[in-house]
């Protein structure tokens, strides 16, 4: 009993404290992101359907994921602009229902062009809600909270990231990789009718109208620039996630879809439990945002030295948990630097910008890898990611001088 005691006051009382001061509209938004996540299980399971239903070549799947970035981009430039024309609440709707209806159709495509234009469009759609949902999480937060705000938009991310993979595995298990894109596809629209019913702009309190009069433009701000340049490096590193580590899970280690499921649902679990209380915690330490990032981009770097030891299962496991801490640090402070930046000219503008950093890697990321992997092998592919990620740090270590010697806060 005392030790049940223990750890209800100690921990479990405590946890429940990282989340205490944040809106009800926060709670709402992260609820949407959650059931629109859980839905998206199709991703990670993309290129082993690509190379084992479809039987495209490493090189096809390649181009079919730089179509993919390419998308990404497009969605998140023509997401920001529209959420800075028409606001972000029309912008998500927009994006959930139509990607909802692409989702499903996408699983009737079978060629290499239907099926690199067909991502494409679907991404272009889908991404345009990222920089609107940024803009909205920015309007439902205090400016004190805006850091655990975006924490908890990743945990929910992530807690239905750790859901998905596990029950997509289940279902390829037991059914095919089609009803992964009907389950995609319906997700999607039951979140468009959840913030349609709870976000509507006439029910909720806008807690951060701080609006510019004399907006700057994000793309002439040179520490935003520096630090775009290293989320692309960061994103091209940590996206091997999605695409070439699934695939070397299955190919190079020989782990069967269910227990890939299972290793990545791992990456969400350690998130859901560790994320808010470390987040809570760093803050509370006084460490500058800019530092924070370089501490969870060299962690993500490291991660990539344990998979050159494919024999050890464990060393697997340890890789993953070291990329996830990486992740939890990275992700959130970026987040939470860039909404603050914004401040500085049109919200849209900037947050389509960080998005775009990723939509970059997208591009990148996917192709490289899995041209690398295929001409080089698993291992050199490791290393380049390992070089990549010291040049992001490179830049954030410049990033963090600069700010320094300009006095302006990081």
């Amino acid at each position: 009993m005392k030790l049940f005691n223990y750890l209800y006051y100690n921990l479990g009382h405590g946890y429940i404290n990282t989340f205490r001061g944040l809106s009800k509209e926060v709670w709402w938004l992260a609820l949407v992101t959650l059931i629109n996540r859980a839905g998206t299980m199709v991703i990670p399971f993309l290129s082993p359907y690509l190379t084992t239903n479809l039987e495209f070549s490493l090189d096809d799947v390649a181009w079919i994921m730089t179509a993919f970035g390419l998308g990404s981009i497009a969605g998140s430039w023509i997401g920001g602009k529209l959420t800075d024309m028409i606001g972000y609440y029309k912008v998500m709707i927009f994006s959930l229902l139509l990607s909802g209806l692409l989702f499903i159709g996408f699983q009737f495509l079978n060629t290499f062009t239907s099926i690199c234009i067909g991502i494409f469009i679907l991404m272009t759609v889908a991404d345009m809600f990222r920089p609107a949902m940024f803009v909205a999480l920015s309007a439902y937060s205090k400016h004190e909270n805006k850091t655990r705000s975006v924490t908890l938009i990743r945990l929910a991310i992530n807690l239905g990231f750790s859901a998905g993979p596990a029950i997509g595995g289940l279902i390829i298990t037991t059914m095919s990789y089609g009803g992964l894109f009907w389950v995609d596809g319906i997700t999607c629209m039951i979140a468009a009718i959840v913030l349609l019913n709870v976000l509507h702009p006439k029910k909720v309190k806008i807690l951060d109208m701080e609006i510019n009069p004399n907006p700057k433009s994000a793309y002439k701000d040179k520490p935003f620039l520096i630090f775009f340049f290293a989320m692309v490096i960061f994103g091209v590193v940590f996206l091997q996630f999605l695409s070439t580590l699934p695939y070397f899970y299955k190919e190079g280690v020989g782990l069967s879809e269910f227990e890939i499921g299972l290793l990545m649902a791992l990456n969400g679990i350690l998130i859901f439990v560790f994320e808010m209380p470390l987040i809570k915690w760093l803050e509370q330490k006084g460490y500058t945002k800019v530092g924070l990032m370089i501490f969870g981009l060299l962690l993500t770097t490291v991660s990539y030295l344990f998979l050159m030891y494919n024999t050890l299962i464990v060393l697997i496991v340890v890789s993953m948990i070291i990329v996830t801490f990486g992740e939890m640090i990275v992700f959130p402070f970026s987040n939470a630097f860039s909404l603050k930046r914004s401040k500085r000219g049109l919200q849209g503008e900037y947050m389509a910008l960080y998005s775009i950093a990723f939509s970059i890697s997208h591009v990148f990321a996917h192709n490289l890898g899995f041209q690398m992997i295929d001409s080089l092998g698993f291992d050199n592919t490791w290393i380049l990611m390992v070089i990549l990620g010291c040049i992001g740090l490179v830049l954030l270590i410049l990033l963090k001088k600069f700010m320094k010697s300009n006095s302006e806060a990081q």
